[in-house]
């Protein structure tokens, strides 16, 4: 394994100008960057300073994660998602957030001159890079579910899936990754799921209290009995604000994991011993994210009104905690420019693969999301 170059526009100090621009225009609410700004749980904070005069404080942690987290994750997929990790014959592994392991991920495949993977057109930007580190070839394709526009390349390795996405909010449905499993299998490929966002589902029922989850990869009806081939990235970052604390993981494949492992034992790739408590106690602890999740809910639908009686073609997405929207101007860093001198910055579409879009986080305050939506509906077209 060895690093490639990489090239992306996807650099956030090509926003800084317009958060200059909205500090003149009545102070700069941020909505770019989708870092969380509320509290982690208190069950979080109290296991995090428990553990931290433990002996896996001071000693090396491990790799795999402690019995404890090791025990959670596998609770945790079965009660909240409905996958059994052992009639599937899965295994996970923490990793250090999930940016590593996705910019890694094609490198720790071994992938690299003369392989393909395959990604959305719209999508997070580190999936890209990940690739170009390894040294393989990027397909994008419009639909990762429009399994003919990718099956019968040449020389695909690896399919990356994104559901919910990062940023349009769309959800694939279990026949849409049953097919895309099926094709990827079928010309030996790995389907990599990025699955962060799957507490955050907007879609009928899931609404309000009703704590839902988007479909996942390892499902028994999607992955047809096996994790063979399959790989599933989770995140503790939204739904439980821990991304400070860098506390994700990887499950699927038990052999894709066991190799995964080794290497990262040898890289140091590891979560921190209290750390590990620390998610093992975000994973137990369900009406902590119950909570949160409807911090967003709520925020999602004042922030995509406002946006929707300015002029935008805003409505709550499918799942996530984005809002995406076509720019009024048809070039986002136009709509940049006014919208901050409304005080409002979103991240530019052209970060995600498309320069007609705009991004709106929801990891803002609920002052935040008031004082935009005033902004907004004062100065409405």
């Amino acid at each position: 394994m060895g690093f490639s170059s990489f090239n992306t526009g996807y650099d956030w100090s090509r926003v800084q100008r317009y958060r200059d621009i909205a500090t003149q225009h009545g102070g700069v609410l941020d909505f770019s960057v989708g870092s969380p700004i509320d509290p982690v749980p208190d069950s979080v904070r109290l296991a995090l300073s428990e553990a931290s005069t433990e002996s896996n404080a001071h000693g090396y942690p491990a790799t795999a994660g402690s019995r404890d987290l090791r025990e959670a994750i596998l609770h945790w997929f079965q009660n909240e998602r409905g996958v059994d990790f052992t009639s599937i014959a899965a295994d996970v592994v923490p990793t250090v957030g999930s940016k590593e392991a996705v910019a890694l991920m094609a490198s720790l495949l071994h992938c690299g001159d003369g392989d393909v993977i395959v990604q959305p057109r719209v999508s997070y930007p580190t999936y890209e890079i990940g690739t170009q580190l390894a040294g393989a070839k990027v397909l994008k394709v419009d639909e990762v579910s429009d399994v003919e526009s990718w099956v019968h390349e040449p020389n695909v390795k690896a399919v990356w899936v994104n559901s919910p996405s990062n940023p349009t909010g769309e959800v694939l449905e279990s026949a849409q990754l049953r097919s895309i499993v099926r094709a990827a299998r079928s010309i030996g490929a790995i389907v990599l799921a990025d699955e962060c966002y799957a507490r955050m589902d907007w879609r009928g029922a899931a609404k309000g209290s009703q704590l839902g989850a988007t479909p996942c990869i390892l499902d028994d009806e999607v992955c047809e009995g096996g994790a063979e081939g399959l790989l599933c990235l989770y995140s503790l970052s939204k739904q439980s604000n821990m991304a400070g604390y860098r506390t994700a993981l990887i499950a699927g494949d038990a052999q894709l994991v066991a190799a995964m492992l080794r290497y990262r034992k040898q890289i140091g790739l590891i979560i921190p011993g209290p750390v590990q408590a620390a998610m093992a106690a975000g994973l137990k602890d369900v009406e902590g994210v119950r909570a949160q999740v409807e911090r967003y809910r709520k925020r999602l639908h004042i922030l995509a009104q406002a946006l929707s009686d300015y002029g935008y073609d805003a409505r709550m997405p499918q799942g996530g905690l984005y809002i995406w929207v076509r720019a009024l101007s048809d070039d986002c860093w136009q709509d940049m420019q006014h919208l901050a001198e409304l005080g409002i910055v979103p991240s530019p579409g052209e970060f995600y693969g498309d320069s007609r879009y705009l991004r709106f986080s929801t990891t803002a305050s609920d002052e935040s999301i008031a004082t935009a939506a005033g902004r907004l509906s004062s100065n409405r077209a």
